[in-house]
């Protein structure tokens, strides 16, 4: 590469770094002297190692910031968990570049970072390497949308809801079926496969991308025509940290009316719950396609102020349409819920997504370009998928259990429609036709280790109490809700086992894949695609 170009203010920050690191009386020090000098001489592009470089050592307090600011999973920033010698924020891709190729001239592991849920930390804590270093790509952020070609390129560090506002910045008609947390890095969400409420209308996010920008291992930027369609087949759904790092994607529009409709319908097990959830299992993956019922699942207090719990099962919608048509819909496909005009909301595209992601009524389009998460929470995660409805014993069971916990919840989210259309083999997310819904499960608590034993215990009765009720052989599971759980044999990890799971027959595809394009393994963390299998 070319030799960087830095101003006499950038050169004076790189001596005064080095400086101040040669003062530092451990090893780590040298790894970053020779980071820093690497990519001094190997970027193309000045960078203000103040705001780009993060070192325990020198800024302890901006380290910690930079390490924390997306992290959601709390049990991952504990004192006892290994940290990154040092952060780099890249300002531009020929920074990406060069970190890649000085990672790998120096043999330090990377871990990659684009602001997704990460629900068992691996961007930013790694348990196979003694030495690492994180590449957080939040400052790349830039978004393109051109309307006449009905596509966007977005920088990876974008957050989707940063997304959503630029498009309906220039269209009202306009939208892009993602996900529904608006403070997700667009680069990490796609690559698992990225669902969100339009997915039953359009699919996927990861099935509406038409070309993408990667850093391969070798340091080199390669488009869909340059890295084939083999390794553009596995970047879309194929799960982040195995193939290089993303960029940007060039993702496809897709049509939304200008009135959308949402609404939010409760029921208690005292009102019929149980029967009435019974039903939307049978119903929801077969409603009409512009119409998205998730269903939100945790105890409730039977009343104000009792102390006796019960289960509460909140049905959030999202219709394409206005309130008088989809209360035609559910009268005719769901009357069950009993959902009535009053409790129907128009409103935009965007506001919809808002109304979703909890946004308060009177929060602008403008609060999603904040980006910022407010979950923080100490928890375990997993997923599961149902292919037949759960009978009533089945969810009479399942109310026993979430109430022996303190804080749990499970979300329900609906398939069918364009989702059960798409081929299984069409990207590595599989999870398309005979899927009813996708099932979340969480539980949060708020003291650390202190109760975490309990909770993790609670987590994994109740994933086995519900194995007979799901998806089996494989027992399916969703890639960017990273289950470290899975394929554990007492002696490792079984990476067939949860790669059956994440990807059912597509693994194989994808493990080839991985061998031919990165045959040393650079990009790897612990459910990483592996080079070869047992």
């Amino acid at each position: 590469m070319a030799s960087a170009i830095i101003t006499d203010a950038n050169a004076f920050l790189v001596a005064l770094l080095l400086l101040s690191l040669s003062h530092i009386p451990f090893s780590s020090s040298t790894i970053q002297q020779d980071f820093v000098m690497c990519l001094v001489d190997n970027s193309d592009a000045s960078f203000p190692m103040d705001s780009s470089f993060f070192t325990r050592d020198l800024n302890a307090s901006s380290y910690k910031m930079a390490l924390e600011t997306s992290a959601q999973n709390l049990r991952y920033l504990m004192p006892s968990n290994p940290k990154p010698e040092f952060i780099f924020e890249p300002l531009y891709e020929t920074h990406v570049q060069a970190a890649v190729a000085c990672a790998k001239k120096l043999q330090l592991h990377l871990r990659l970072r684009s602001g997704g849920h990460d629900y068992e930390g691996l961007s930013y804590v790694s348990e196979m390497e003694t030495a690492f270093v994180i590449v957080d790509l939040s400052k790349l952020r830039h978004i393109n949308v051109d309307l006449e070609s009905n596509t966007a390129w977005v920088h990876a560090g974008a957050s989707i809801g940063e997304v959503y506002y630029r498009i309906q910045e220039k269209s009202k008609v306009h939208g892009f079926p993602a996900g529904l947390c608006t403070s997700l890095g667009i680069g990490g969400h796609i690559i698992g496969g990225a669902y969100g409420s339009m997915m039953r209308k359009f699919g996927l996010g990861a099935d509406n991308v038409l070309d993408a920008r990667i850093v391969d291992a070798d340091g080199k930027i390669l488009n869909r025509a340059a890295m084939g369609e083999d390794v553009f087949w596995a970047i879309r759904g194929g799960g982040g940290g195995s193939f290089g790092v993303i960029l940007a994607w060039k993702i496809k529009l897709v049509p939304v009316p200008e009135t959308v409709t949402v609404f939010t319908v409760t029921k208690t097990l005292e009102q019929d719950g149980t029967r009435i959830l019974y039903k939307w299992q049978q119903v929801a993956d077969k409603l009409d396609e512009d119409l998205f019922i998730r269903a939100i699942i945790q105890p409730a207090s039977k009343t104000p102020k009792s102390k006796e719990r019960t289960i509460s099962v909140s049905y959030q919608g999202q219709f394409l349409g206005d309130a008088n048509r989809l209360m035609q819909v559910m009268q005719r496909s769901f009357p069950q819920l009993g959902l009535m005009k009053k409790d129907c909301v128009e409103t935009s595209w965007i506001k919809s997504l808002m109304y979703i992601a909890g946004f308060p009524s009177t929060a602008p389009p403008e609060a999603l370009l904040d980006g910022k998460s407010l979950f923080k929470n100490y928890f375990k995660a997993k997923s599961d998928y149902v292919e037949e409805p759960i009978p009533i014993e089945g969810l009479e069971g399942l109310w026993k259990k979430l109430l022996e916990e303190d804080s749990p919840l499970t979300i329900w989210n609906p398939y069918g429609g364009m989702m059960a259309k798409i081929p299984e083999t069409e990207t590595p997310f599989p999870h398309r036709s005979g899927t009813l819904f996708k099932i979340q499960w969480l539980t949060l608590w708020q003291d650390g280790k202190a109760s975490e034993a309990k909770h993790m215990d609670w987590m994994r009765d109740m994933y086995s109490y519900m194995e007979q009720y799901v998806s089996k052989s494989p027992r399916a599971a969703y890639v960017n809700y990273r289950d470290l759980d899975l394929g554990m044999n007492g002696k490792g990890s079984d990476a067939r086992e949860w790669g059956n799971k994440y990807f059912k027959g597509n693994f194989e595809r994808l493990v080839k894949i991985k061998a031919k394009f990165d045959p040393e393994n650079f990009f790897r963390h612990e459910q990483s695609i592996p080079t070869g299998l047992e």
